[in-house]
């Protein structure tokens, strides 16, 4: 007779990862989006918002070589150089990324509405905060700066440049754990607003909430968004939904401020014994 052995974790949640741009702060996460644009235009080669998002949530350098492999940025740059984007085209222009986004991150640094109301939330409950980001340090130096001075302050941040490779393996959210101290795996919810970062949550065996509105699927400041037919708003809120409910998102949201009531489902889930 043969038997299988199985725990469930039936504890609550412990902690909770949360991305930084167009989760926490920078409403539309336009901070990056910017930076790539002008460093492919230093190129001679100009690219749309919707290109410049399309691999949101790497590592910014991995970030730039996938734009360069997206089909309709491969043929003009070969239109333009005369060949495709090679590996020093890509440290070139990563080269030009670092100071521009030094440079323009405290203009994207406000916090998203309800983010610090969110986070006292999960503090009275118990839970740790951690955070990751496709941001370099240098770059997470700034906005630690301009969220503490917002009242953020998470426990642990860990960057794609602290670990041997970023989203969506799953090495920041392990980094997390490790930093907050905090076991299973299974306790943890990872909240991010991109695809890449709901693949980095599932892929640490973390339950994960997609955020919709606030960052790079919709990809518009608040104030524009608000500006969108309401139609228009709900052809673009049922897409991103879409999408991160088939990268495998458990919850998604419209934002931050909408999460509470995922965290509760998530812990009645693991009262019932179920696992991410």
């Amino acid at each position: 007779m043969t038997f299988t052995y199985q725990r469930r974790y039936c504890g609550k949640i412990q902690a909770v990862l949360l991305d930084w741009a167009g989760t926490t702060m920078d409403y539309g996460c336009m901070a990056p989006a910017v930076v790539f644009i002008e460093v492919y235009r230093r190129q001679g080669v100009p690219i749309t918002m919707e290109e410049a998002r399309a691999p949101m949530g790497a590592h910014k350098r991995v970030h730039i070589q996938k734009i360069g492999q997206l089909d309709t940025v491969r043929s003009r740059w070969q239109e333009k150089h005369g060949k495709l984007p090679a590996e020093a085209d890509v440290d070139r222009m990563f080269a030009d990324f670092v100071p521009l986004q030094l440079d323009c991150l405290s203009q994207y640094s406000a916090m998203i509405p309800g983010a610090l109301e969110a986070v006292a939330a999960m503090r009275r409950r118990g839970m740790k905060i951690g955070s990751t980001t496709g941001y370099l340090r240098e770059m997470m130096d700034i906005n630690m700066r301009d969220a503490k001075r917002q009242g953020y302050e998470p426990d642990s941040t860990v960057c794609a440049s602290d670990v041997p490779a970023g989203r969506p393996y799953p090495y920041m959210c392990l980094q997390n754990v490790i930093n907050l101290q905090v076991s299973p795996v299974a306790a943890c919810v990872k909240i991010d607003d991109t695809v890449p970062g709901i693949e980095e949550g599932l892929n640490a065996g973390m339950w994960t909430i997609g955020l919709a509105l606030s960052g790079n699927e919709i990809g518009l400041p608040l104030d524009e968004m608000r500006k969108l037919e309401p139609s228009e708003l709900e052809r673009r809120r049922n897409r991103a939904y879409t999408r991160m409910l088939q990268a495998g998102g458990h919850y998604v949201v419209d934002s931050i401020a909408d999460v509470m009531p995922c965290l509760d489902a998530i812990e009645e889930r693991m009262a019932r014994g179920e696992r991410p």
